[in-house]
């Protein structure tokens, strides 16, 4: 149909063209027709429009288009136009200066003090474009310039950058740039760094510059990554040196974040004792002494200098045990600075129920049964070369056993050979790498505990052909001789057994009898004080459970894995003696139940005038005493 002069329709012609097209069709078909295609709504949504209008946006910036504000670095005068809308919606701190009733909300032109212009610049093109460039030069002017505008994606990002960078010489000037800057993540990771590689640390420029507040607190970390405590005392001693005059006031505080207990005695008297006039300085030597002289004190005089930092506590090894797959061969190392447990070797053959013990840096490994058989085979594993080798065998074979160092032997007692239990005892002496028989116990014991302390052994608990004991007999070398000792409130077979602080401590086990064979595991806990002959319950488990493998690592108590009844645990708890607190380590890799768990010590070589070069170095001149220390600290 065409229009008259070919324009648009007139209502009165638009008319007549619908009246017609409606004359063919059924009124009722016309309306149900347009009232369905009025009902098909769509959305639509492109893909491109926030690119598209930011990019717009940039455009009107670049050729400063519909500009609204001014913002003028306060350290160079730099000059920045920009969009008050943008900068809002990107800028937590712009939104709370243009929307609110600050004066700046009004003013054409605003002025940001300490704000250098290359940083503004690239921060308001951030505003528009999402993307910046991270330089080395400029990252740390862009971080604090980001912080101060709120713009957190790029303080995080140049957080990540600077991370990246952390060298031993660097790592203590980020970690104050990050405390200055209040920028928590990238003070935990230059801090992390420093502690992790303290003893590179030690040896640069940035250590010798500290305050004695930022050195103190340096030194009281528990994270240190250090072989011993000797090291922290000589980067102590190093910084000292470096300026004596200015640096002799602060020696009692600093002294005193020393960890000095954990140091040998005769460290402390050739080393130690030359800082050590004043008063403050020689109670600490005097603390120290004591805690070497009067161990069975210990727990009086016990505090944080008593406690070994993380990374000189040693490692924890757990050692087989049984799980889902009827016995496990692995050996699981943990790491206390990490609260990390990895796997490190498998034992050569699967056993059930042995024994460990450390004896001159070796694992060595005792008895227990194949599945088949109950074993007398005894293995060695090197831990410096990782190798196996084997020792000539007990002379009976047992599993069930538990054994213990006491004075140089290793003593292996009780278990079970495969037909009755054992009250039977047997001595190694690794200098005749022999076996011989000593006085047996009292009573026949499998699943025992053992513990060494004052120069005597103590078995505590374990089962026989009756029933679980609560008795308790100790061992002195010298005579010979088993007396019998206060017995524990509950009876416990498969009990965790360790000693700290001249206490030894009962953990978990189970008291199932021969008239009842169902089994209770429990969670609780005795302490045992010899001075008094009295068992005690101190905080328990957070889970009841037996075969659990116990070792003091530290001054801590750790109970790892186990049985609770119905399945093999991978749970590690932590008891702080002093505290009587249970808490939480990271779980075990694998699922275990009477695993063998041992710690061991850190292997370092104790500096001596035959291996270590030592040169003269300034008196200190508040005390006229020439200090030695390292060449490799100078």
């Amino acid at each position: 149909m065409a229009f008259a002069g070919g324009g648009s329709p007139g209502r009165e012609s638009t008319k007549t063209a619908i009246s017609a097209d409606e004359s063919l069709l059924p009124r009722d078909y016309s309306l149900v027709s347009l009232a369905s295609t009025s009902s098909q709504d769509e959305s639509f949504s492109s893909r491109e429009h926030a690119d598209s209008t930011l990019k717009r946006m940039q455009f009107y910036l670049e050729n400063e288009k519909l500009c609204d504000v001014v913002l003028i670095a306060g350290v160079d005068g730099t000059r920045v136009p920009a969009h008050r809308l943008v900068l809002s919606a990107a800028s937590a701190y712009f939104a709370a200066m243009f929307t609110g009733s600050l004066r700046e909300s009004q003013e054409r032109e605003v002025t940001l003090g300490e704000v250098a212009g290359t940083a503004l610049q690239l921060l308001v093109q951030y505003c528009y474009t999402g993307t910046i460039e991270l330089r080395e030069e400029t990252v740390e002017t862009l971080l604090s310039t980001a912080s101060l505008l709120q713009l957190f994606p790029v303080v995080n990002a140049c957080c990540t950058f600077l991370g990246r960078q952390l060298h031993p010489s660097n790592c203590l000037g980020f970690a104050f740039f990050a405390e200055q800057q209040s920028c928590d993540t990238l003070l935990k990771v230059a801090t992390d760094y420093t502690c992790e590689h303290f003893m590179q640390v030690c040896r640069n420029q940035e250590f010798f510059q500290l305050s004695a507040d930022q050195l103190g607190k340096l030194l009281a970390s528990d994270n240190l990554n250090v072989p011993s405590e000797q090291e922290v005392f000589h980067a102590l001693l190093a910084w000292l040196q470096h300026d004596p005059k200015n640096r002799e006031q602060d020696i009692p505080d600093l002294l005193a974040l020393i960890r000095l207990p954990l140091l040998q005695p005769a460290f402390i008297a050739d080393h130690v004792e030359a800082l050590c006039e004043s008063s403050k300085c020689q109670e600490l030597v005097m603390e120290a002494l004591k805690w070497h002289l009067l161990p069975e004190r210990r727990a009086l005089i016990a505090s944080q200098r008593a406690r070994p930092r993380k990374s000189t506590m040693g490692k924890l090894l757990a050692v087989g045990g049984m799980d889902a797959h009827k016995g496990s061969i692995s050996i699981e190392s943990y790491c206390p600075r990490l609260d990390k447990w990895s796997l490190v070797k498998n034992m050569t053959a699967r056993r059930l129920q042995f024994g460990v013990a450390v004896m001159d840096n070796r694992l060595i490994i005792v008895g227990g049964r194949d599945g088949l058989k109950t074993l007398s085979t005894v293995e060695s594993l090197d831990l410096n070369t990782m190798i196996w080798s084997n020792l000539p065998p007990m002379i009976t074979n047992r599993h069930g056993l538990c054994c213990a160092v006491l004075g140089g032997p290793l003593y292996v007692i009780g278990g079970h050979d495969g037909w009755s239990f054992l009250n039977t005892v047997e001595r190694w002496d690794p200098s005749t790498r022999t076996w011989s028989s000593v006085a047996p116990m009292s009573a026949m014991r499998s699943t025992a505990g053992v513990a060494v302390l004052g120069g005597y052994l103590y078995v505590v608990g374990g089962r026989d052909g009756s029933g679980c004991h609560r008795s308790v007999e100790r061992y002195d070398p010298h005579t010979n001789k088993w007396s019998p000792r206060a017995a524990m409130i509950k009876r416990r077979a498969g009990v965790g057994v360790t000693a700290v602080n001249f206490y030894i401590y009962a953990i978990g086990g189970h008291e199932n009898s021969a008239n009842n064979p169902s089994t209770s595991r429990t969670e609780t806990v005795e302490r045992y004080d010899p001075g008094t002959d009295t068992w005690t319950l101190v905080a328990s488990l957070n889970i009841g459970r037996d075969s659990i493998g116990v070792a003091l690592l530290g001054e801590r108590i750790l109970a790892v894995g186990g049985y609770d009844g119905s399945q093999y645990l991978k749970t590690v708890e932590q008891y702080d003696p002093e505290a009587n607190e249970w808490s939480q380590l990271a779980p075990l890799n694998f699922s275990r139940a009477g695993a063998c768990v041992v710690a061991i010590p850190n292997t370092t070589t104790v500096p001596t005038a035959s291996n270590t070069k030592w040169r003269p170095v300034r008196f200190l001149p508040c005390y006229g005493r020439q200090v030695k220390i390292y060449d490799h600290y100078v």
